[in-house]
């Protein structure tokens, strides 16, 4: 369906306008709060606030709420998402304004990144222990083990691999796994684990799931375990995921359902507080996943979702 005259130009004028189009440019690298876009341009949040429902009313760009807190993103569904890729087309981002506007974004991403490897360095002894607080791991793994069964995995990446333990589970059933992580502490104990059950060929390396750094169509299973609610940009993880997964293979992700527990971003550095089976889904069918199943598992505060999806042929 196309667009109306109207619609064009109400999403023209959002856009016309200096700081909305700063907010625009800013957005190009992922999904944001308000917190982090008054931190980046220095105005004020209710300032911040009126451009950003201004934006929102034009469609071009979309949120969503979590407990208390909003996160925003480019629109991205429908005739409105390919004119707000035609405006991003043509962003300067060249020019002075919008580069210094780069370099407060990357500061804010780093402090918050700071935190982040800070938590992951204080709890990198105790991680399977916290992962394990909400559904019981074991009944997780169960599923895995069961859900993989009739797969023919040759190569195998487990993305955020922390202490190494899915590489333990799935190494009779690969032959060559790799495990990344930024975490040097975690990397540590992953390396220190496959040594002790003598796991020769399965290997865990320091990497961004942002930039995986592997050839195209190498992958037949990718997983992410409980690791995309740290994620700035789940969707930009899930696409590189799609590039290197072969025709026949598939990916798996373990995350929670959507809930209103503020201490896990207080306590233990998670930007989201779960997702929703639909949300997950669309993420995976705009970048050529299809999702087969969502198998839900109830947990005393949490529920778990696996999502096993597969490339679109």
């Amino acid at each position: 369906m196309e667009l109306t005259l109207d619609e064009i130009l109400s999403a023209l004028k959002a856009a016309g306008e200096e700081t909305r189009l700063r907010i625009l440019a800013l957005f190009n690298s992922g999904e944001l709060t308000v917190t982090e876009l008054v931190s980046v341009l220095r105005q004020s949040q209710p300032r911040i606030s009126r451009h950003l429902r201004l934006l929102c009313e034009a469609g071009l760009l979309e949120r969503h709420r979590e407990g208390t807190w909003i996160f925003y993103r480019l629109f991205d569904g429908g005739e409105k998402a390919e004119l707000v890729k035609s405006i991003m087309k043509y962003m300067p981002f060249s020019d002075q304004t919008l580069q210094h506007d780069q370099v407060r974004l990357a500061e804010v991403k780093k402090e918050r990144n700071k935190k982040a490897s800070k938590y992951f360095q204080e709890n990198a002894e105790n991680w399977d222990k916290i992962r394990s607080l909400y559904v019981p791991e074991r009944q997780v793994e169960d599923y895995l083990l069961k859900a993989t069964s009739s797969m023919d995995i040759e190569d195998f990446l487990d993305v955020g691999t922390g202490t190494g333990r899915m590489l333990e589970l799935f190494a009779d059933r690969v032959k060559r796994g790799i495990g990344i992580d930024l975490s040097r502490e975690m990397l540590a104990i992953a390396r220190s684990h496959l040594e002790q059950n003598n796991i020769k060929y399965m290997q865990v390396r320091q990497g961004d799931m942002y930039d995986l750094a592997l050839k195209n169509e190498s992958m037949d299973l990718v997983l992410f375990h409980q690791v995309l609610h740290f994620a700035d940009d789940p969707l930009a993880a899930i696409k590189e995921t799609s590039r290197i997964l072969r025709k026949s293979g598939s990916v798996i992700i373990v995350d929670f359902l959507p809930h209103k527990l503020e201490k896990l971003r207080e306590e233990h550095a998670q930007r989201r507080l779960g997702f929703s089976e639909k949300e997950v889904s669309d993420w995976c069918k705009s970048t050529d996943l299809e999702v087969s199943s969502v198998e839900i598992m109830k947990g005393s505060e949490l529920d778990i979702a696996i999502w096993i999806a597969s490339k679109t042929r």
